[in-house]
């Protein structure tokens, strides 16, 4: 979506300007951060406020048009994380000493592996923002 289009302010405002999967601070990306649609638009999705998340580039694009993955416990199909409709803190915790992401139910083990959140570049991005003590 535009940077200027009138929803990405109102996205931004209430992910608090971080991306609403991997928490990521967009102050600290090297570009803005997207918009992108929770149910794709392929999948029927529709281009409204209860559809719109705001995303890092990694995280959306690992995501792309993705609904579901498979968690890596059970190897049963879960579907992702939905920043609308899930607490962020029931499915995810950030180990602030290695900085990972540990995806703890079916959906947030099955989000941390489709948007490869513990790759080394978000990895090392939290752990210098952990050793800042800014995230």
């Amino acid at each position: 979506m535009r940077i200027g289009h009138p929803l990405r302010a109102l996205v931004a405002e209430r992910a608090t300007f971080r991306c609403e999967y991997c928490y990521y601070p967009e102050e600290f990306s090297p570009s803005s951060f997207e918009v992108e649609h929770i149910k794709s638009l392929t999948a029927g999705g529709l281009t409204k406020l209860e559809n719109l998340a705001l995303a890092c580039s990694h995280c959306n694009r690992h995501k792309s048009i993705k609904q579901e993955g498979i968690d890596p416990v059970t190897k049963r199909a879960a579907r992702l994380f939905n920043p609308r409709t899930n607490s962020w803190s029931k499915h995810f915790i950030l180990d602030r000493t290695t900085g990972i992401i540990e995806g703890v139910t079916p959906i947030g083990r099955a989000t941390v592996k489709v948007l490869c959140m513990n790759d080394i570049q978000p990895l090392t991005a939290r752990r210098n923002l952990i050793r800042l003590e800014v995230l």
